[in-house]
């Protein structure tokens, strides 16, 4: 005999294998005595398939070449005692963190659906360039905390290897952007609103623009805001340079650091703001009109009623996703409506759910046949007339429930006859 709604036993249920249990990872399902060493196991075999493509092994090149880089410039910070150089450096760890996210695009590519993720792991990358963002940010916060600090009382900054750092980190902080191809962080700079700083340089490429119109090219419509976010730091920290070196003004460096950290979050707001709008399941801004368009002319098709419960979503870089239910009349042909509508909005939403159901009146015409039917039911009030529907049984109509005692159906009183003398 086979039992229904049953919570399943998750100790019996699972099978412990020990020569196979290294190998099968459960999903769904939580299994507490699974062990943890196939997880890491699991981890390394997915490296090792990566490390195979040539692009990842650039990235991997690139990535030990910019760690390096960052520890380097992490000891001249110490060395010079300089804190705008220390708010340079982590740029560095942001560029670090990029080239992670683009190991995790390479596997995401090449990873299907499964029973967990059944819209597949492409939100990764979403998570991914919001993490980086938020702790770009964070430490944007950071390095303004220890700059006040060091307004109120400046340290002594040696200037010995300042201007040799901040080569050394521009060089590497412009071969990370423009070597490495990022296909997570190019589709954000692309699709997110422009930075203060980017729209202030825009003003002014415009009109230097107009005076040489040859170098329109690399200048307009907008500058990459991590190379822009690089010269600035740069030319902020050879400013620094100039004035402790020549007029021993160790406050500049402070400031410097300020300023730096004050771009920094400026530039990484935009693209946080936009990631996080798709961890939010939000329509897009840019795609409603398009979908209002497409709905109204899907909603014209034969057999369509109405459109009820539908939202659209952004799942991952470039990719949309919706869910929408369709009425239909009681005689329209299901898969005709549903081909017909699928194709319609097929070409704006990617990953689409369309449950389609048809018209249910059965309890109007039941209704009506029971006031006009000419059959009179036995039992029934006199002059009151029902038709039996083809069954022979009589048709169902709700009645309403009373839960409150006051409000209960009023019943006629029974009267007793006086008694007689």
């Amino acid at each position: 005999m086979s039992t229904y709604n049953r919570m399943p036993d998750l100790i019996s249920s699972a099978s412990v294998n020990i020569e196979d249990s290294y190998e099968k990872v459960p999903h769904g399902t939580i299994y507490p005595f699974s062990p943890t060493h196939s997880r890491m196991k699991l981890f390394l075999k997915e490296v090792v398939k990566l490390s195979q493509l040539n692009e990842v092994k650039k990235v991997l090149a690139f990535l030990m070449f910019c760690t390096l880089s960052t520890f380097a410039l992490l000891y001249w910070c110490h060395t010079t005692n300089s804190m705008a150089l220390t708010a340079f450096s982590f740029l560095l760890i942001f560029d670090m963190l990029s080239l992670l996210t683009c190991l995790l695009s390479a596997w995401v590519q090449r990873q299907e659906p499964s029973d967990v993720y059944s819209f597949g792991y492409e939100r990764f990358e979403v998570l991914a360039v919001f993490s980086c963002t938020m702790l770009a940010q964070l430490g944007s916060f950071f390095i303004i905390k220890e700059s006040v600090e060091c307004i109120l009382f400046p340290p002594e900054v040696h200037t010995g290897r300042l201007l040799v750092g901040t080569i050394f980190g521009l060089i590497s902080h412009l071969s990370v952007i423009y070597v490495v191809k990022n296909r997570a962080f190019n589709h954000v700079i692309d699709a997110s609103s422009s930075s203060w700083l980017q729209e202030h340089v825009s003003d002014m490429s415009e009109s230097l623009c107009a005076v040489v119109p040859g170098i329109s090219k690399l200048l307009l419509p907008r500058i990459n805001p991590f190379s822009l976010i690089g010269f600035s730091c740069a030319l902020a920290l050879v400013i620094t340079h100039f004035l402790i070196d020549t007029q021993q003004y160790y406050i500049a460096d402070p400031w410097a650091a300020i300023a730096i950290a004050i771009m920094t979050f400026g530039t990484m707001f935009p693209m946080s703001a936009y990631t996080g709008k798709i961890l939010l399941q939000t329509t897009p801004s840019h795609i409603l009109g398009q979908l209002d368009k497409v709905l109204r002319e899907a909603s014209t098709l034969d057999g369509v009623l109405e459109f009820r419960h539908e939202h659209f979503w952004t799942l991952s870089f470039g990719t949309l996703a919706g869910c929408v239910q369709v009425r239909v009349r009681r005689d329209a042909d299901e898969q005709l409506v549903l081909a017909h509508v699928y194709n319609r909005l097929s070409n704006l939403v990617a990953r689409l759910s369309i449950q389609i159901f048809k018209d249910d009146w059965s309890r109007a015409s039941t209704y009506s046949s029971a006031v006009l039917g000419p059959t009179p039911f036995s039992g029934g009030t006199p002059g009151f007339s029902m038709a039996l529907p083809t069954g022979g049984t009589p048709p169902r109509v709700a009645s309403p429930s009373y839960d409150n005692p006051s409000f209960a159906p009023f019943s006629p009183p029974t009267y007793k006859p006086y008694p007689t003398a």
